[in-house]
């Protein structure tokens, strides 16, 4: 007789699903385990970075610019009439004196303008002397007119009055002597009015010679402006210097205002430096500057601050207060750095690869080892040409990495080789 064993499939499907919870379980711990995980310091070798150690004391803020050595004066000669450019007598790079005749130019309009105007001139200033003659002429004859009537007025008065004596002698009668005293009053009207003309026609005089006196002007501003256009066309240097440059050719013809050469005095020249906009803000005119031409550095002072930005930049110009050196010329590429302040007891550090003055960005902070370094927040303030101020992040002591670390930007920590 068979005996049935009891069923274990119960038991069994149990254990599995144990097993499995447990599996389970086991799988989503290590999970979350690695997932929690930080990943590895990103190594770095130490030779290729470049640090510094946090300071305190006194920086000397600066700012760096480059540019060229360019004249103090410097004159543009323009054309002032239309020409050709006959003769060139003068090349670039030759020392002039402010006679040097520099080209001829050609236009036989302007000379004929010059001969008219001369002409028309001489003709109104002849006008001018045949009117004065003519008005002091007449003037003189009415004066002369005057005088008569003056005398017979004078002896018209003093008849009246011997016949006025004589009228109470009883020698003449009452109507003599109203006779006498009628001619006397007569003339002395006469000779007030011819008084009046003569005062009205000298005023006359005046204005009829200002009027004329005003056309000779003209014409004699004319005729030196004629003058100085045929003149012009002898090109003249204007000052004493070198030549720098003749932008035309012979045979050209060249309109009003064209440039036809710069001349240049080249012992005086100024340093033209281009700043960034950035460094900019805190330059003032006077601050001392030092211009290094690569064969010697000069002192000077800044004369002038640009008001306008031209792509990032602000133009400088620096006044040369030190002799040249040799081979100092016209663009001249130099460097220059211009001193803003001096900052004292505060805490600084060189100048990192990244981060401008005044913001917060994130330094790797080398670790007492060093064998590796933490990525700290670090608060910078006003920076010069080779250092910058610690505001905040960082105390003195403190070694920080400077280069350029944007590959490792995301990593918190890094590791040194």
């Amino acid at each position: 007789m068979d005996i049935p064993r009891p069923s274990n499939a119960d038991a069994k499907r149990k254990k599995r699903i144990a097993l499995a919870a447990v599996a389970l379980v086991f799988i989503v711990a290590v999970t979350i385990g690695v997932s929690r995980l930080k990943p590895a310091a990103p190594s770095v070798e130490r030779g290729t970075v470049w640090t510094d150690t946090v300071k305190r004391g006194s920086i000397l803020r600066q700012v760096r610019g480059l540019g060229t050595l360019v004249p103090v004066e410097i004159r543009w000669i323009p054309a002032e009439t239309e020409a050709r450019v006959e003769r060139i007598r003068v090349l670039a790079g030759t020392p002039v004196k402010a006679d040097t005749i520099i080209m001829e130019l050609s236009n036989p309009q302007a000379e004929q303008e010059m001969v008219d105007a001369e002409w028309q001139l001489r003709a109104a200033e002849a006008e001018l002397k045949n009117a004065r003659v003519k008005v002091e002429g007449d003037l003189m004859t009415q004066k002369a007119g005057a005088a008569t009537v003056s005398a017979d007025y004078n002896n018209a008065k003093r008849q009246a009055e011997i016949d006025s004596e004589l009228a109470k002698l009883g020698v003449i009668s009452g109507q003599a002597l109203k006779t006498s005293e009628g001619k006397e009053h007569e003339l002395a009207t006469r000779h007030e009015i011819e008084q009046k003309r003569i005062e009205i026609n000298s005023e006359a005089v005046g204005s009829q010679m200002a009027v004329q006196q005003a056309r000779v002007a003209e014409l004699r501003a004319m005729a030196q402006l004629r003058r100085k256009q045929y003149d012009a066309l002898k090109v003249r240097a204007g000052i004493d210097g070198v030549l720098q440059e003749v932008p035309v050719q012979v045979g050209q013809r060249v309109t009003p205002g064209t440039n036809l050469a710069r001349v240049a005095q080249p012992e005086m020249l100024k340093a033209e430096l281009k700043v960034p906009e950035t460094q900019a803000k805190d330059i003032q005119i006077g601050q001392p500057a030092s211009i290094d031409t690569h064969n010697g550095v000069i002192n000077g002072s800044v004369m002038r601050v640009d008001p306008a930005v031209q792509n990032g930049t602000v133009t400088v110009d620096v006044q040369l207060t030190d002799a040249l050196p040799k081979g100092a010329r016209p663009d001249l590429s130099v460097d220059g750095t211009i001193n803003l302040e001096q900052l004292s007891n505060v805490l600084y550090v060189g100048r990192p690869a990244f981060g401008q003055e005044k913001s917060t960005v994130g330094m790797f902070k080398l670790d007492p080892d060093g064998k590796g370094a933490s990525r700290v927040q670090v608060e910078l303030g006003r920076s010069s040409v080779t250092a910058i101020e610690i505001l905040g992040g960082l105390k003195e002591g403190d070694q920080v990495v400077l280069s350029d670390m944007s590959r490792w930007e995301k990593a918190d920590r890094i590791r040194f080789d």
